[in-house]
């Protein structure tokens, strides 16, 4: 029922494809296990369906998980993700993605800046999503424009969960948290003061 089209990307625990399950367009993740951190790779896994049960306009929706994998793959379990496009916050600030680039010029990279207007709709977007997220006492703990997605119709979408944690009555057991990655430029100022993580 799963068919692969084309690779998307890959990070640090796996690799993302554009494919088709049950006819419909999705994006899946294969979590690989690593060689040199196993528990950091299943721990990324399981961080990933902090969402499973999830539904809000602006964060990337599990459609399946599964741990089941052919003994020829290098692979910790499959995430099979609604298909947002692969446009990210990053792309468009930074002037990163092909698909992004304008006829006309603006002397750099073919795209004008982001206009007052899409700025507040992107922002509010995202606060939307992080609202709702907090409310089920889930933390993003790697929250940057390159895990923020851009649909087609230009609503932004929160994904790439693979160092949320869910927290206890909104708070985290230890200022340990997400030891295994996340983007330290990015980080919430709790988490680098060493402090408890709250929603």
């Amino acid at each position: 029922q799963l068919c692969l089209l084309k690779p998307l990307g890959s990070g640090g625990f796996g690799s993302v494809y554009k494919a088709t399950y049950h006819g419909a367009t999705v994006a899946v993740k294969q979590v690989k296990k690593s060689s040199k951190n196993r528990l950091a790779s299943r721990q990324s896994f399981w961080a990933e369906l902090n969402v499973a049960q999830l539904q809000h306009d602006n964060v990337v929706r599990v459609v399946a998980a599964s741990t089941c994998a052919p003994a020829s793959e290098n692979s910790l379990g499959t995430i099979i993700m609604e298909y947002v496009g692969n446009i990210t916050l990053h792309h468009v600030i930074y002037c990163t993605r092909d698909a992004w680039r304008q006829e006309e010029d603006d002397g750099g990279c073919g795209r004008k800046a982001l206009s007052m207007e899409e700025t507040v709709c992107y922002s509010c977007d995202i606060m939307t999503g992080l609202a709702f997220l907090h409310s089920q006492d889930i933390v993003h703990l790697d929250l940057k424009p390159a895990n923020v997605f851009i649909t087609e119709q230009g609503v932004c979408k929160i994904g790439d969960f693979g160092c949320s944690q869910k927290l206890e009555k909104g708070l985290s057991q230890s200022p340990h948290v997400c030891q295994q990655g996340g983007t330290y430029t990015h980080r919430a100022p709790e988490l680098l003061k060493g402090e408890r993580v709250t929603a």
